[in-house]
C-alpha cells in the first residue's frame, strides 16, 4: 500500500466530508445499495420485510449499520499512512464477513462504487477522485483476505 503524504491528505479531506455526518450518509450509501442491487439485502436477515426506501431510511438497524460502515472505513482512513495498521482493520474485517457472515466480496465493491457515486453528488469529482485510489485499496485487500479464506 503506497499513499504519498498529498494522497493521504487528500483523501483524509475528501472522506471528512462525507463522514461528517455518518449515519445519514451511511444510510443513504445502504439503501441505495439494497435498492439498485436487491440481493445484497440478502445477507441481513432483518432488513429483508423492508420493501420501500422510505422504510429502510427510518429504520434505526439500517441507520446503525450504516454508521458502522462508514466508522470502520474512517478507521481505515484515519491509517492510510500506517499499512500495519490498516491492515490490522481491514483484515479481521475481511475474515469475519468471509468466514463468519458469508458475504459475497463483490458487494464490497458495489458499496465502494456508491460511496464514491454519492460523493460525486454531494462535493464534486474532484472528492470522487481523491477518494477512488482509497476504495481501491480497501477493496483489493478484502479480496485477498477472502482468497486466503478459500473464496
Amino acid at each position: 500500500m503506497s499513499f504519498s503524504e498529498a494522497e493521504v491528505q487528500s483523501a483524509r479531506g475528501a472522506w471528512e466530508k462525507i463522514y461528517v455526518d455518518a449515519e445519514d450518509n451511511g444510510t443513504t450509501v445502504l439503501v441505495r445499495m439494497f435498492t439498485e442491487h436487491p440481493d445484497t439485502k440478502s445477507y441481513f436477515t432483518h432488513f429483508k420485510g423492508m420493501d420501500s426506501a422510505e422504510e429502510m431510511k427510518q429504520s434505526d438497524q439500517v441507520r446503525g449499520h450504516g454508521k458502522k460502515v462508514f466508522s470502520a472505513i474512517n478507521d481505515m482512513v484515519q491509517h492510510l499512512d500506517n499499512s500495519e495498521a490498516f491492515l490490522g482493520i481491514v483484515n479481521p474485517l475481511g475474515k469475519k464477513h468471509a468466514t463468519q457472515l458469508k458475504i459475497d466480496p463483490k458487494n464490497f465493491r458495489i458499496l465502494c462504487d456508491i460511496i464514491l457515486q454519492l460523493m460525486e453528488e454531494k462535493f464534486g469529482g474532484d472528492c470522487k477522485a481523491s477518494f477512488e485510489k482509497v476504495t481501491n485499496e480497501i477493496c483489493t485487500h478484502l479480496n485477498n483476505v477472502y482468497k486466503e479464506a478459500g473464496w
